[in-house]
């Protein structure tokens, strides 16, 4: 009998690990090609991993709420055959790296590890002498601070079946720093020195008549780390310009009933701002980029990420793949199309991935303007405002006049390693420059 891996899929170029929501199949289950075997959860979108073959569930390597990192084996599949080594599946091309030592990656010679702590208190395992679970986070946090098995075995934990949670290791790791450490540990070799980070001291949170402790969501814990490391990565930087979008106001205004009687959908203002960020793009490629360690990637699709308020309260960035090359209806058919199955939480994988520039629209929430994070790797995301009506200076034929306007607010972050002052502002101008030019004599 053959036997095929099945692999954690990747769901997304930013995403590289994904939690197991539920097992479908067990082991010794019948499963036909494309069937469903169990269902997966990141930060942006639940989906379902499929079989890639016909075949018996031989064995389950990760259990429910297991976070596991892309490309690694989960369940191994027998297939009808002759006998043959195990390989992966078809359906995914990511392959786990050797195990090789730091010093050999990319042919640069790195430092040696920092010493482990004694023999007594040995290595962090998965799971420790009672088979208590520990998660990849809070096993990357204990090796981070240093505390070994026998430590984080005396850890009250406040999660399921007594799990140390990502709360509880802070908790400890945060009280530890103050007192003195009684793990013996190994000395730091003479050259390694460590200078603690200033942090002011904090009483530790504890539920009362007047405080409620309200623990993170999964989706929320996972877009806190990705904001902080957005702002970690990219030194940010925002530009602002007013644009007055009265044509497009006074068009939607007339043509938005007839415009869903012909096409049978709603038009809003997303896909119109859609469209003028997408010409911009064409004009300043350059804002199209993402960086790869010293250099710059360009992007020949022009792909953008949307931000939807879900009903949770979190977001979710959908993708207009080559929007460029959409024109007004065919951004609008998208734009609704993913916003709907977006709140359904009915996006595919493939739905949300490979974004190169997103738009957000603070305007919803009855915000003028933001200063938005950037959605790595991207370089660079656009905030809309809210239209307000204002008093505005209008040129005519007979001179200045102050007429009434629909007035709205742009706001540019961009990532200030690639994208200077120049090209962010510029690219910002350009993309109310299209806004105020809209044509509002088309017709739909």
């Amino acid at each position: 009998m053959a036997q095929v891996e099945l692999i954690m899929p990747k769901m997304g170029e930013s995403i590289m690990e994904a939690t197991i929501l539920k097992w479908v199949k067990q082991v010794g289950d019948t499963v036909e090609e494309d069937e469903t075997i169990l269902e997966i959860a990141t930060d942006k979108v639940d989906s379902e991993v499929p079989s890639p073959v016909d075949g018996v569930i031989q064995e389950i390597l990760f259990q429910e709420d297991e976070t596991v990192e892309i490309g690694k084996v989960i369940a191994v599949i027998g297939t009808e055959g002759e006998e043959s080594s195990p390989k992966a599946s078809p359906s995914v091309k990511e392959t786990e790296k050797a195990p090789a030592t730091e010093s050999q990656s990319n042919g640069v010679e790195k430092p040696a590890p920092e010493p482990a702590l004694a023999a007594t208190d040995g290595p962090v395992e998965r799971t420790d002498s009672n088979n208590r679970f520990y998660s990849p986070l809070v096993r990357t946090i204990a090796e981070k601070e240093d505390i070994g098995m026998a430590e984080l075995e005396r850890i009250s934990g406040s999660g399921l079946q007594g799990r140390v949670t990502k709360k509880d290791i802070l908790a400890y790791v945060e009280n530890r720093h103050s007192e003195p450490v009684s793990t013996p540990r190994a000395e730091a070799p003479a050259q390694k020195t460590t200078t603690p980070k200033p942090s002011a001291p904090k009483a530790p949170v504890a539920a009362s008549d007047n405080v409620e402790i309200i623990e993170m969501d999964r989706m929320r814990r996972i877009i806190s780390d990705h904001m902080v490391n957005s702002k970690q990565t990219s030194p940010h930087v925002t530009s602002f310009v007013e644009a007055d979008v009265t044509n497009i106001v006074n068009w939607r205004n007339k043509v938005k009933k007839q415009f869903q009687e012909v096409h049978g959908e709603k038009i809003t203002f997303t896909p119109i701002f859609m469209e003028a960020v997408a010409k911009a793009i064409r004009d300043f490629p350059m804002i199209n980029v993402s960086v790869d360690g010293n250099t710059i990637v360009r992007k020949k699709g022009v792909n953008i990420g949307m931000a939807t308020a879900l009903p949770s309260g979190n977001l979710i960035v959908p993708v207009i793949k080559n929007a460029d090359h959409l024109n007004l209806l065919g951004l609008t058919k998208q734009v609704n199309g993913m916003a709907a199955r977006a709140r359904a939480n009915k996006l595919g994988p493939d739905e949300i991935q490979g974004g190169t520039f997103t738009l957000t629209n603070v305007g919803t929430f009855g915000n003028v303007m933001g200063t938005p994070i950037i959605n790595q790797p991207q370089v660079a995301i656009l905030a809309v405002g809210a239209i307000r009506k204002k008093p505005a200076v209008v040129e005519t034929e007979y001179g200045d006049l102050i007429a009434v306007r629909h007035m709205m607010f742009l706001s540019l972050s961009y990532d200030h390693r690639v994208v200077d002052g120049y090209l962010g502002g510029s690219f910002l101008r350009k993309v109310g420059d299209y806004l105020e030019g809209f044509d509002d004599t088309q017709t739909v």
